[in-house]
């Protein structure tokens, strides 16, 4: 962001500079120039080439004795792989010996990690693709963002493309869900998670918009959680402040986001996947900083918080969080019994009791 804000203030300063000029010298100005997008085509960092012993990069921090049946509190947090500028919706495709995907919503790909093959980039293109170009100056985040199984292949959280994309895996085709709610545009869909009868729900704020909360580039002057039907209807279930992560309680009656002003809030859920009964589930004075969140098998949330993920109960008690020297903005549990985090610029992995939950959608 610092080098975004330093060329948003060159072009502010401009005109300023231009009138000054002028009147000192008392000759005409000239015709400034247009401003300057604050955006653009984004290149990856170049990615380190790590292999096993992978280097630490982190800690297990127990606040509670109840973290020991998800986590060992001497448990290594590793760093895996880098080369990102914003890592984001790690998901993780196959069995023990499938293999991780991880968007970079900045540079608009998905990167493809396994233990045997390491780091790879998957698929490029992954959001905004118009034309044969990749990027557009309004987007600040052309890629996709949460990532997760579902329908057969990838479902998407596609930021750049203002969408829910389904991916697939084997021909890594991108096909539109849904881009519009009653005619209008979404904002930039940022998490998403599969509910027991396949119903996709998702957060919807404008954070991959270059003008986020003001600007022309916004159809809609809301932030919706919403559940994408079976038969690939829309429902709008409420709006939020400011909604991130995403996710559903193992019996499927309960929805969870996450709110920076608030905290994080539930629903409860009806058999027909229409959200009631809004409440807080975690304040925001207890950890700040909500972003994505995963709700493991036992009902447990690992959300992505200030202090890294933190792990709160079913209940709601905060019970220890795993802290690493960037910002922590996803997390996802392997079959190989690893929790990989996605951290700014590289991917964390830590072994882990806790497991996935996973619903039988037929």
């Amino acid at each position: 962001f610092s080098r975004r804000t330093f060329i948003a203030a060159l072009v502010a300063a401009g005109p300023s500079a231009a009138l000054a000029r002028a009147v000192g010298s008392q000759t005409a100005p000239a015709t400034p120039p247009p401003p300057q997008p604050i955006t653009g085509p984004q290149v990856a960092l170049p990615p380190t080439d790590l292999k096993a012993p992978y280097p630490e990069a982190g800690k297990v921090n127990r606040l509670d004795p109840r973290l020991d049946v998800l986590i060992d509190a001497d448990a290594k947090v590793e760093k895996i792989c880098d080369g990102f500028l914003h890592a984001e919706g790690p998901v993780w495709v196959g069995g023990n010996n499938g293999y991780l995907l991880v968007s970079d919503t900045q540079v608009n790909h998905i990167v493809k990690w396994s233990p045997t093959e390491g780091r790879s980039v998957w698929l490029e293109p992954s959001g905004y693709d118009v034309g044969g170009v990749a990027w557009n100056p309004a987007i600040r985040e052309p890629g996709t963002n949460g990532l997760i199984l579902g329908r057969g292949g990838i479902i998407s959280a596609g930021s750049g493309a203002r969408a829910i994309l389904r991916i697939d895996l084997e021909t890594k085709k991108k096909t539109v869900l849904v881009d519009r709610y009653m005619g209008k545009r979404l904002n930039t869909p940022n998490d998403c998670v599969l509910g027991p009868d396949g119903s996709i729900y998702f957060t919807d704020p404008p954070y991959g918009l270059v003008n986020r909360n003001a600007g022309p580039d916004r159809d809609l002057d809301y932030m919706g959680i919403f559940r994408l039907a079976p038969d690939n209807s829309l429902h709008l279930l409420d709006t939020m402040t400011t909604p991130n992560g995403i996710g559903v309680s193992p019996d499927g009656t309960r929805l969870y986001s996450s709110d920076a002003t608030t905290g994080w809030v539930m629903w409860d859920l009806d058999k027909q996947g229409n959200a009631s009964n809004r409440r807080q589930f975690v304040a925001r004075n207890v950890v700040m900083g909500g972003d994505s969140l995963k709700i493991d098998s036992a009902g447990n949330m690992w959300a992505a918080t200030r202090e890294g993920v933190t792990v709160f109960t079913p209940g709601g008690e905060r019970i220890g969080f795993i802290s690493s020297d960037q910002g922590i903005s996803n997390c996802e549990f392997g079959a190989d019994g690893y929790l990989y985090i996605a951290s700014s610029s590289r991917v964390l992995r830590v072994k882990a009791k806790a497991k996935k939950l996973l619903f039988k959608v037929t």
